[in-house]
């Protein structure tokens, strides 16, 4: 079995300004697959890739695959007890980085730095994978490098589903010219932003957007490197609508926002700036690969929750009953041919998820006659203040609609009374004073009272993930921990 890595298309980094072609990507990747096979790593071996956002990472990761091995694709941001913590619950064979990372020599494990490899004429002889389809290829976490990892397992098989798919429903011509702005280790950023049109033969443009330069100059990359497709969250856009001037050439043809909730307004207002008519609110989840619903703004008008139609496989809710139904309100289950293998080492877990055959997403959500899939919150988020039960995803996008917040974040603070009540992080668009009273009373006239927060914290950066993501318990730990200290 092989991964169709006979036409990957060429690699530009933003930062550097360099490009690297498909041909000489895949020509690195032989001589770490070869420099491999003689560490005899092979199938059902971990490989830990300690970098990220690179042509060298990419060549890394296809070195990994052609020696059979199965890659783990890590933060680079990790601490070293993060990284400790891993290994030890790994026991992964060898660690891949960059020789301008500070490796700890205290790691219980070889490391390689494959830039430093020299190519030879035999490299391009490793075309045999040891594996098969089946075999373990890419394990993404999703939590717990402090604690267990969650490792979320894919085969060769999830991912060639997720990618294929992916590819059948963006037409190649949108793909030509493509930016990532996203990280490299998880499945928004890597299988769907990357994987998706470089083994398409399209070319890749890495910048990383974090970087508040990249987003204030994100019209002159678009434009510089006639972009006609990305990918990214809502926080990129938040701080790119109504600050950055829209490019100036009319290469952007297809945009895709996911990894978070997305507002009609922020919506409409990416279809404003982009210029595009395509402009996709995805739905993904990393145990299924990345994108497995979409909705676009040439088919549908932009509305709160709104994820649309399947990308392959089937969609189902899990009622308050514990009913399986194609049409209804309550959990969102998915069956498709991307879902994951198994949570590594943790049976328990991979068994709690799964129903009959469904992955249970904990997504709280409707889907109507028609199959069109709607999102209200998190199940694990959920807000349960004397009874009601408030999805805090709700207060954000309501928020948000308001002309001085830029950001919210809202979620659970334990109540002695109440059992729990509502706390909010918002951060505003101006610097100047902001009349928080006026701002309650906005909320009044547009929620029910016991959706209304009760506690307010003002940021003047809402803390979010390297993935671009909020993680509302973060959120509450940092807003609580500051209120202490006042």
């Amino acid at each position: 079995m092989q991964f169709p890595l006979n036409n990957i298309g060429n690699i530009s980094t933003w930062e550097d300004g360099k490009t690297y072609t498909g041909k000489l990507i895949d020509e690195n990747s032989s001589v770490v697959a070869k420099k491999l096979k003689e560490m005899n790593i092979s199938s059902g071996d971990k490989v830990l890739i300690y970098h990220g956002s690179s042509a060298h990472f990419f060549s890394d990761l296809f070195g990994v695959w052609k020696s059979g091995a199965c890659a783990v694709c890590l933060n680079s941001n990790l601490t070293e007890s993060e990284l400790i913590n891993i290994i030890s619950f790994m026991s992964p064979s060898l660690l891949l980085y960059k020789n301008d990372m500070q490796i700890s020599h205290d790691l219980d494990i070889p490391c390689l730095d494959t830039r430093k490899l020299k190519q030879n004429n035999n490299s391009d002889n490793v075309s045999a994978w040891d594996t098969n389809i089946d075999s373990d290829a890419l394990i993404l976490f999703t939590s717990g490098t402090t604690g267990t990892p969650k490792g979320v397992v894919h085969t060769f098989r999830s991912l060639l589903s997720r990618i294929t798919l992916n590819q059948s429903y963006i037409p190649l011509e949108e793909m030509k010219k493509t930016l990532c702005l996203l990280p490299t280790h998880f499945g928004h950023g890597l299988i769907g932003n990357c994987l998706t049109p470089l083994l398409a033969g399209c070319d890749l443009v890495i910048a990383p957007g974090h970087n508040l330069i990249v987003s204030s100059q994100l019209n002159k990359i678009i434009d510089d490197f006639n972009i006609s497709f990305m990918s990214s969250v809502p926080a990129l856009w938040k701080k790119v609508v109504g600050n950055v001037e829209q490019p100036e050439k009319d290469t952007l043809k297809r945009v895709h926002i996911g990894s978070a909730p997305l507002s009609s307004d922020l919506w409409e207002n990416v279809i404003q700036w982009s210029n595009s008519k395509t402009v996709v609110n995805m739905y993904g989840i990393t145990e299924t690969a990345n994108w497995i619903a979409a909705a676009s703004s040439d088919k549908y008008t932009p509305c709160d929750g709104l994820v649309g139609d399947m990308w392959g496989g089937s969609a189902a809710i899990l009622n308050k009953d514990e009913e399986i139904s194609t049409v209804g309100e309550g959990e969102l289950l998915i069956q498709s041919p991307s879902l994951f293998k198994e949570y590594f080492k943790l049976p328990n877990t991979t068994e709690a998820i799964l129903i009959n055959g469904w992955y249970r997403t904990g997504d709280i959500g409707r889907i109507d006659e028609k199959g069109t899939i709607y999102l209200t919150g998190r199940e694990k988020y959920e807000i349960n203040r004397a009874g009601i039960k408030v999805y805090p995803e709700d207060i954000d996008l309501l928020l948000e609609r308001h002309g001085e917040i830029r950001e919210a974040c809202a979620f659970a603070i334990p109540d002695d009374i109440e059992g729990e009540t509502i706390g909010v992080a918002i951060s505003f668009i101006n610097d100047s004073e902001q009349n928080l009273s006026d701002i309650q009373n906005w909320c009044y006239e547009r929620l029910s009272r016991e959706k209304v927060p009760v506690k307010w914290f003002i940021e003047e950066e809402i803390p979010k993930t390297d993935r671009g993501k909020l993680n509302r318990d973060r959120v509450a730990e940092h807003c609580l921990d500051d209120s202490k200290e006042d």
